[in-house]
């Protein structure tokens, strides 16, 4: 990747509209950059990712299986290059679009006919980049904890040409805003990171700039493997959840024990229908529904849907199992217990 910013190139994280509504303004603060992920858009620990490619050479496939396999190599997630027709990612090679992808869970929301990445360009490190956001992280300098004060009128100026050519808002998207505190969980700053991006020193206002990383620090290594991220000590989806039984009598008690836990049910829907998954309790949560047979495939979430702070997911299932993950709404402190009941409706 050139170290120039006149012929830089950049990929966007594409997010949301929901979640573009929550990022916030550059604000001057005291700090540095964190690594981060994006809270509620991490997959399930252990889980198997299919992927297909939609066009592209044999070279560039190539170079897409390489660099995704620099993140499996340290967390315990799984991607499967088999084409599959319901892959969760899909990859163009559009040179035409830049490079982009949606982040972690995301993915699952775009119809099936769509791509979820392009990899217009493979210098460097850009395609491990790209699979860093599909597994649900965010890009280092949208960190809400960090110090950049942007120079935004040479940002604007700079991005605003080629090859970017990108219009005011989505430089401000992509570059000058923020993810807000409640959104991301993060390590300590590593300007090494391959997902912070190289950007020149004129672009901020005390004229300190980034270089190109092009493979993966030793901290993002460290982090994607981490607690925070996909850690190997987690067992596979099937073998780690906990087993509800529809309908039973009694409530089955629980507990976020200590912050940034997650616990996993599954579920039997023997006849198709319309099921309720709730929590009771005093603990602030959000819950996830997934199937069916699959723990990537998003069916629903829900934060407070439910009496008080508790959660609630109320939906029409065919027969199959499906696995539900329970976690804490302040996932950097908090804690607390409830219970949890599925029920037909």
């Amino acid at each position: 990747m050139s170290s120039t910013p006149e012929k830089a190139r950049f990929c966007t994280d594409r997010i949301l509209f929901r979640d573009q509504q929550r990022l916030q303004r550059t604000v001057d603060v005291d700090g540095r950059l964190h690594a981060i992920s994006i809270l509620h858009k991490l997959w399930i620990t252990g889980s198997t990712l299919h992927v297909r490619f939609l066009g592209g050479t044999a070279a560039q496939h190539k170079i897409a299986r390489e660099q995704a396999g620099w993140w499996t190599e340290h967390a315990n997630i799984h991607f499967v290059f088999d084409d599959a027709p319901d892959a969760q990612i899909r990859i163009a090679f559009d040179s035409t679009d830049g490079a982009w992808s949606y982040v972690g869970t995301d993915n699952v929301t775009i119809p099936p006919d769509e791509p979820t990445m392009n990899l217009g360009f493979l210098d460097g490190g850009t395609a491990a980049h790209e699979f860093g956001h599909a597994l649900g992280l965010a890009h280092e300098h949208q960190n809400p904890d960090g110090g950049i004060r942007w120079n935004e009128p040479v940002v604007l100026k700079d991005l605003s040409g080629p090859p970017n050519n990108w219009s005011p808002e989505t430089i401000r998207h992509n570059v000058l805003k923020k993810y807000t505190a409640d959104q991301v969980k993060g390590t300590k700053f590593d300007p090494k990171s391959i997902m912070l991006y190289f950007f020149p020193a004129r672009w901020t206002l005390d004229g300190v700039g980034t270089e190109a990383n092009e493979v993966l620090s030793e901290v993002d290594k460290a982090y994607i493997g981490s607690a925070d991220a996909y850690p190997r000590t987690i067992k596979p989806p099937e073998l780690q959840a906990t087993e509800l039984l529809v309908d039973a009598a009694k409530r089955t008690p629980a507990s976020i024990g200590e912050a940034g836990e997650e616990d996993l049910y599954k579920f039997t829907v023997a006849t198709a229908g319309t099921y309720v998954a709730n929590t009771r309790g005093p603990t602030d949560l959000v819950m996830d529904l997934f199937g069916p047979e699959d723990p990537t495939k998003l069916v629903a979430s829900d934060d407070d849907s439910g009496v008080g702070l508790n959660a609630r997911i109320a939906t029409a299932l065919d027969p199959g199992t499906y696995y539900l993950r329970v976690r804490h709404f302040d996932e950097k402190k908090g804690a607390g217990t409830y219970t949890m009941k599925v029920r037909s409706a």
